[in-house]
């Protein structure tokens, strides 16, 4: 019984009587806005300089290392960034170009990568034995070797 009335309390989301609420402000994105180079959005987390605005005005400004795999990291950023992008503007075609660019290279560069290095995840199909223990981490890819 107790624990009824325990799952009965917690099983929709309550404020405390005195909560603070929170007003958010989503700035509006007009069609075919400005766009940072692929490797500087990783970095800002955002693709769209209109949407950047740092938390206490503290800026990222570091740089990633060219590696293939931060190649990889940045387009599948892109990647998403435009999809989100595109949930809005659907009718924005240059956008929708990029996007699928980006797709593409996508794919060509997991592929490269995969055949070079090893397989990213489980997801990878692998001939042979079980060796998903044995390869580098990607953590370890760090100071990648060129492919």
């Amino acid at each position: 019984m107790e624990k009824r009335q325990s799952m009965e309390r917690y099983s929709e989301g309550r404020l405390p009587a005195m909560a603070p609420l929170a007003n958010p402000y989503v700035p509006f994105q007009l069609e075919n806005p400005p766009r940072y180079e692929a490797s500087k959005a990783l970095v800002r987390g955002t693709l769209f300089p209109g949407l950047d605005l740092p938390l206490l005005g503290m800026v990222n400004k570091n740089e990633l290392p060219v590696t293939p795999l931060t190649q990889l990291q940045t387009m599948a950023f892109m990647i998403q960034e435009l999809a989100l992008y595109l949930d809005t503007h659907r009718d924005d075609m240059e956008a929708l170009e990029v996007y699928r660019s980006y797709q593409k290279m996508y794919q060509d560069a997991k592929k490269e990568y995969e055949k070079n290095c090893g397989p990213l995840t489980h997801m990878t199909h692998n001939e042979g034995p079980y060796r998903w223990l044995d390869e580098p981490w990607p953590w370890e890819y760090a100071k990648n070797r060129e492919v």
